[in-house]
């Protein structure tokens, strides 16, 4: 089990200012790598309630159990590295959380055999150097939708925060309250839900 603070800044993008940004960055199609994340709640929603999100991310064949909740700064994330095997089975609803794991949910008081997978989100990401920091372009499929977005990870809060905001500002992006993607999808999710059931 690994833990550490994520401290990053996201803005959501319209196609045109996605494409925009590749263009000043140099990035093309071939640097976008392909990552799916399998996202995790009850049925009703207590790890959402706690602004929390448990994920499973697949990427190059690496299968890593991650439990992002808040923290004083950024987020607090636990990180549970496994086989393709353990991620199949937990993905089924064959084997539980692995024990690490499991002590951190119920911190947050929730009963652990409550968790079920609740759908996936597909991401093909781009990212560069920037100043301090790296800067992320995503472009994301869940549940029929699409998104485009900018992170800009960074180890300083204050100074990363001012070198985004420039960055926005130089390209004429408006400053968007973006949350982050296992909250767009639940969000998305819980819209859908609402609608099938009227």
């Amino acid at each position: 089990m690994k833990q550490e603070i994520e401290i990053e800044f996201k803005n959501l993008l319209t196609s045109t200012e996605f494409h925009k940004l590749m263009d000043a960055f140099h990035i093309d199609n071939s640097q976008f790598k392909e990552q799916t994340n399998y996202y995790f709640d009850t049925q009703t929603f207590d790890i959402k309630e706690n602004r929390a999100a448990l994920r499973i991310r697949c990427k190059n064949d690496c299968y890593v159990l991650t439990l992002k909740q808040p923290s004083k700064v950024g987020l607090l994330e636990t990180h549970e590295t496994l086989t393709k095997e353990e991620a199949t089975r937990l993905l089924k609803g064959e084997s539980p959380l692995p024990s690490s794991m499991e002590k951190q949910i119920k911190t947050l008081g929730i009963e652990v055999r409550k968790v079920n997978l609740f759908g996936s989100l597909t991401t093909r990401r781009a990212e560069v150097p920037y100043k301090d920091g790296l800067l992320v372009l995503d472009h994301s499929t869940y549940l029929n939708h699409e998104d485009f977005e900018l992170e800009y990870e960074v180890r300083n809060e204050e100074s990363g925060k001012k070198a985004f905001l420039e960055l926005l500002n130089h390209f004429h992006i408006p400053m968007r309250e973006t949350n982050n993607k296992i909250q767009r999808f639940f969000n998305l999710k819980h819209k859908q839900l609402g609608e099938h059931d009227e």
